[in-house]
């Protein structure tokens, strides 16, 4: 790809020019210009404070001349600088010919895009390209400037890229790249990575962030959803954070899906289980509709495509005006016509009102290929704080449920577990009661669940140290509480099966 782009969209940087791109990444490292670097320059809430779009403190943090301040003006606060000063920090010819910095003024540079360090899982000191002003979402009112703009590095991009079940695999899909992060994740433990997007700038600026990264190249292929992929074609992972909200008509591309309600992720979740190999993920972050008279948690069931394990969290609901709000804000339009404004307000609820659409759901859909006879379909809510990366524990969820579908009452009792890391016990009860009212088990790490068990389950937890069979632990219980061994063996499996299923406890061996 050379530096022309879509008629109305700014210049970019040459993509085929790695050359450049390699000594751009020597320069910007050896100045410091790394996630690392800038909280050590900016201090801790001038730092956070570019997460928020706001850059008064970092201008007050870079008044000086030494080579990251200059590199941090150059590329985070897009604000001119004198050739000179770059000079002594960048190939800045090189740049210059290639279209990373255009002159400006007299005798001043400016950046072309906003590079922004990230730090990769594993310490890598990665580059985020993007178009100048969109590093960190849509708070800007991004929409009021360019609709094929390509945003950043904002949450939703780290809470996929967290998600994500990272064991090494032949080949990874990126349905809708964006500025090329999840690209830029899987190119770690993908032999091959295949990047879509149906704006074909943001195919561009992937290509920017993957070589300036030092990633290698991925296939890029510009197209909607599975329409670039080939029909033979299948994946060991497939991840996307699409444009998934859902509003009236298709205005900013990088959010709208142009599809009726929520169909664009349900066409995405459906279509996916015919392009993954067996045992191969498919990861997704999705918004969904609350229908009237329709039970959200069956309406995401019938995504789920035949063949596929599929693990469902609900993670935050707003009301249809919280919603609307959200992203009229997000394109700025609450800056605008105040009329405008109200005319675009109208037509979200007239959407809504017309699908019967009481709120929108948001949350992750991971999927797995699986010859199973009866896969399984979890939908739960979970709005509680999670520990991030999840991608493990998304991981170890899948494998239990494997164990579980392998292993009927009689195989569990002959097997042994171990209470998983970090699980604590909590008892609830009057000061000076002899027995507790109820008996929590608490995850520390993971998804932090908290469940309430009996006494026995309390003690059968306890207990698995991976030495002793659940059958043998259950009859020691049984002696212990006075109760029919018997009984207590037919009774407890299922609650053995709950604790093994949320990952309170894991085979042991």
């Amino acid at each position: 790809m050379d530096g022309v782009t879509d008629s109305g969209s700014a210049p970019l940087p040459a993509s085929d020019r790695p050359d450049v791109a390699a000594r751009l990444r020597d320069a910007l490292l050896a100045a410091s210009f790394t996630a690392d670097g800038l909280l050590d320059l900016l201090g801790a809430p001038a730092y956070a404070a570019l997460a928020r779009s706001e850059t008064v403190p970092a201008l007050r943090a870079t008044r000086g001349d030494t080579p990251l301040e200059t590199l941090v003006r150059l590329f985070l606060l897009q604000q001119p600088v004198p050739h000179a000063r770059v000079a002594d920090v960048l190939p800045v010819e090189e740049a210059l010919a290639t279209g990373w910095l255009t002159r400006v003024g007299g005798d001043e540079v400016a950046a072309t895009v906003d590079v922004r360090p990230y730090g990769g899982p594993d310490g890598e000191d990665w580059f985020i390209v993007s178009d100048l002003g969109c590093a960190v979402g849509g708070a800007g009112g991004i929409g009021r400037r360019n609709e094929e703009v390509v945003l950043g590095v904002g949450g939703a991009s780290t809470t996929l890229a967290g998600i994500t079940v990272r064991t090494p695999v032949a080949s990874a899909l990126d349905l809708g790249t964006g500025s090329g992060i999840q690209a830029l994740h899987a190119s770690r433990h993908a032999t091959r990575v295949t990047a879509t997007d149906v704006n074909p700038r943001a195919l561009h600026i992937t290509a920017l962030t993957l070589a300036l990264s030092g990633a290698p190249a991925a296939d890029l292929r510009e197209g909607s959803l599975f329409e670039p992929v080939r029909d033979d074609e299948t994946f060991d992972l497939i991840v996307s954070n699409p444009p998934f909200v859902i509003s009236p008509g298709a205005r900013l591309t990088y959010r709208d899906g142009g599809m009726g309600g929520d169909d664009l992720c349900r066409s995405l979740v459906q279509q996916a289980g015919e392009r993954l190999r067996e045992g191969g993920f498919a990861q997704f972050l999705a918004n969904w509709q609350h229908v009237a008279g329709e039970d959200w948690q069956d309406r995401l069931r019938s995504w789920v495509p035949r063949g596929c394990d599929a693990w469902i969290v609900q993670r935050e609901v707003q009301d249809v005006t919280q919603y609307a709000e959200l992203w009229l804000r997000d394109a700025g339009d609450h800056r605008g016509d105040p009329a405008e404004y109200q005319a675009r307000y109208d037509a979200w609820l007239d959407e809504f009102e017309a699908r019967k659409v009481r709120a929108v759901g948001f949350g992750w859909i991971t999927l797995r290929r699986t010859g199973a006879p009866e896969p399984s379909v979890t939908v739960e809510e979970w709005p509680h704080p999670v520990e991030q990366p999840l991608g493990e524990a998304i991981r170890a969820h899948f494998d239990r449920l494997d164990y579980l579908r392998e292993h009927d009452d009689a195989a569990l009792l002959e097997g042994r577990f171990r209470l998983t890391a970090e699980v604590v016990q909590e008892q609830v009860g009057l000061p000076g009661a002899e027995d507790p009212e109820h008996v929590v088990l608490r995850q520390h790490r993971g998804m932090r669940r908290a469940t309430k068990v009996d006494t026995v389950g309390a003690g059968f937890a306890g207990v698995c140290d991976g030495t002793l069979s659940a059958g043998r632990i259950l009859d020691a219980i049984a002696q212990l509480v006075g109760e029919d061994p018997v009984l207590l063996r037919d009774r407890t499996p299922a609650q053995i099966r709950l604790l093994v299923e949320q990952g309170f406890l894991e085979p042991a061996g």
